[in-house]
C-alpha cells in the first residue's frame, strides 16, 4: 500500500500535525496537546503508531508528543541537540529511521526557525528502491514563505535568517520537484514570517513561488526581518513547557459558577470571557465581561492579553462550547479555567441592571458620522432601534498590528495594537470611541475592554478593506 499522509489541522493556531501510514503502522509529526484527535484518526485507519517526531521545540503551542508516545508505546524522537528534561530518542542530521518494510524517515538538520530544527523526509519503498514522498518541514520551508527567525530573541534573528535561507535551499537541492511539502506552521500561526499562499505544495512549486528561492541570502535576511511583527506574549511559556515535558491534559468539565459568583469574580478583576459571537455580545452581555468569540482565534488573543496564570471564567450558550474553549486553551498551556457558566446573559446577571448593550456600526456609518450626516444612525441595522443613534466619532481607534497600520490606516485615527490596549487604556483620548480592526473580531475584544473601563464605545464590525470605498478617508502612505 502506498504511503498515506493525513493532515490534522488546528486552524485556531494556524498549525498542522500529520499522521503518515503504510496501512499497518504510522508515524506522527508535531502533534498538538489534545492527542485524542490523533488516536481517533489512527484507530479509524487501523494502524499502530510506532514513532512520534518533533521538528523542533515549539514556541506557539504545548506539544502532545511525549504523552502520545507514552500512551501508544511509540518511540519519541526529538533533536539530540535540544536540551530537554525527559527521556527521548535523540536524532540528528543524517540519521535514518526504519519504520517498516515500506516506510522510512530520513533526518535533515534545517536550522533557521530554531537552532536545532529538523526536517523529516518520508521515503516509501518501490520496485526500484526508496522514493521520497515528501518532507515534514515544521517551521522551515512553508507554503510560499518560511518560519520566522526571531522567536529565540532578536539577538539571534539575523543569524537564524541566514540559516533559514540555507536550509530551504538544501531541501530543494536534495529532493525532487514532485516531493510534497508538509509544514507545521504558516496557516495563521505567528510562527510564520508571512502566511501560506496555498493549501498544499511541492518542492517544485516552492522553487517557483517562494521568496527564499528568488532572493539571495542577504536580501532574504533583510526582507524577512523587515516583515516580522510582534508575536503573542504567551510564546514565552511554550518552549519552557515543551522542554520540561508537558503533563497530560484534563478536559473534564470545570466547576460551574452562578450569577452571584460571576459578579464576585468580575468585581475581583478576574477575566470572565464571553465566548458567544460578537453580534450576540453586542445585543446583551454581562457588564465587566470580555468578548472573545469561539468563531475566531480566541485562545491566541486571550493568552496574549491576560497575565499568565490569571483565573479565567468561561461563559457560553452550551456546555459543548465551553468544552471547545477548554480544548483550545490547553493547547497553549492554560490547563484549567477557574469556572464556567452556560445559558445566556439573563441567567448570568443577578439583576437586569448588570446587563449591557454595545453599539455597532460599519464603515459607511463611520463615513457618514464623520461627515456629520444626520442619517448616520441608520447606516447599520444594529443602530436602527437605538434612541438617539450613534455618538459622534471623537476618537477612531485602530487596534490592528503595526504592519497592518503601516500598510494603510484611517486619517486621524489613534493606533494602539490590541495586545497593548490593556496597559494603555488611559492613552485613549477622551470622548466616544469608534474602534476597528481588520474584520471586527479584535475590535470586539477591544470594545469590551473599553466599555469595562467606562468608555462610550461603538464597535465597527466590518472589513477594513471596505473603508475607503465607503467614503472613509485614509491617511497618505509613503
Amino acid at each position: 500500500m502506498a504511503v498515506q499522509v493525513s493532515v490534522i489541522t488546528t486552524s485556531s493556531l494556524g498549525d498542522r500535525s500529520y499522521l503518515a501510514t503504510d496501512g499497518r503502522v504510522g508515524v506522527v509529526v508535531d502533534p498538538q496537546r489534545d492527542i485524542d484527535r490523533v488516536l481517533y484518526l489512527a484507530g479509524a485507519a487501523g494502524v499502530r503508531i510506532t514513532h512520534v517526531f518533533e521538528t523542533h521545540l515549539h514556541n506557539d503551542y504545548v506539544s502532545g508528543g511525549r504523552e502520545l508516545a507514552r500512551i501508544t508505546g511509540a518511540r519519541y524522537l526529538v533533536a539530540a541537540e535540544d536540551t530537554v528534561e525527559f527521556d527521548r530518542v535523540p536524532v540528528a542530521d543524517g540519521d535514518v529511521v526504519d519504520v517498516s518494510e515500506g516506510l522510512r524517515v530520513r533526518v535533515f538538520a534545517t536550522p533557521g526557525h530554531t537552532f536545532h530544527h529538523l526536517s523529516y523526509v518520508l521515503d516509501e519503498a518501490g520496485e526500484t528502491g526508496w522514493t521520497p514522498a515528501g518532507v515534514f518541514t515544521g517551521g522551515s520551508l512553508l507554503f510560499g514563505t518560511t518560519g520566522r527567525t526571531d522567536l529565540l530573541g532578536q539577538q539571534h534573528a539575523h543569524e537564524l535568517a541566514q540559516h533559514q535561507h540555507a536550509s530551504a535551499r538544501r531541501l530543494a537541492d536534495l529532493l525532487p520537484d514532485g516531493a510534497e511539502v508538509w509544514p507545521t506552521h504558516g496557516f495563521g500561526s505567528f510562527c510564520s514570517a508571512s502566511q501560506a499562499d496555498a493549501p498544499e505544495s511541492t518542492i517544485g512549486r516552492e522553487k517557483q513561488v517562494n521568496p527564499v528561492f528568488r532572493l539571495g541570502a542577504a536580501d532574504f535576511v533583510t526582507e524577512t526581518l523587515a516583515g516580522l511583527d510582534v508575536y503573542p506574549a504567551y510564546y514565552a511559556h511554550m518552549g519552557v513547557a515543551n522542554a520540561a515535558g508537558p503533563a497530560p491534559v484534563d478536559l473534564t468539565p470545570v466547576a460551574r459558577a452562578d450569577a452571584g459568583q460571576l459578579r464576585d469574580r468580575i468585581a475581583a478583576g478576574e477575566w470572565v470571557v464571553d465566548l458567544r459571537h460578537r453580534k450576540a455580545y453586542a445585543v446583551s452581555h454581562l457588564a465587566g465581561t470580555v468578548s472573545l468569540g469561539l468563531d475566531g482565534p480566541m485562545s491566541t488573543w486571550l493568552g496574549w492579553l491576560i497575565g499568565w496564570g490569571s483565573p479565567i471564567t468561561l461563559l457560553a450558550e452550551t456546555p459543548e462550547q465551553v468544552a471547545d474553549a477548554q480544548r483550545e486553551l490547553v493547547r497553549i498551556g492554560i490547563d484549567r479555567p477557574a469556572a464556567q457558566a452556560t445559558g445566556g446573559p439573563n441567567e448570568w446577571a443577578v439583576e437586569p441592571g448588570e446587563l449591557r448593550e454595545l453599539m455597532v456600526a460599519d464603515f459607511p456609518a463611520l463615513a457618514a458620522a464623520q461627515a456629520g450626516t444626520v442619517q448616520a444612525q441608520a447606516e447599520t441595522a444594529e443602530a436602527d432601534d437605538r434612541p438617539g443613534g450613534l455618538p459622534a466619532p471623537e476618537v477612531v481607534l485602530d487596534v490592528r498590528l503595526a504592519n497592518e497600520w503601516r500598510a494603510g490606516h484611517i486619517h486621524g485615527a489613534v493606533h494602539i495594537p490590541l495586545p497593548e490596549l490593556p496597559r494603555r487604556l488611559a492613552e485613549v483620548p477622551a470622548g466616544p470611541v469608534w474602534v476597528h480592526c481588520g474584520s471586527g473580531y479584535r475590535a470586539s475584544v477591544a470594545a469590551s475592554l473599553l466599555v469595562k473601563a467606562g468608555r462610550e464605545v461603538v464597535l465597527i464590525d466590518d472589513s477594513f478593506g471596505r473603508a475607503e470605498a465607503a467614503g472613509v478617508r485614509l491617511a497618505a502612505t509613503t
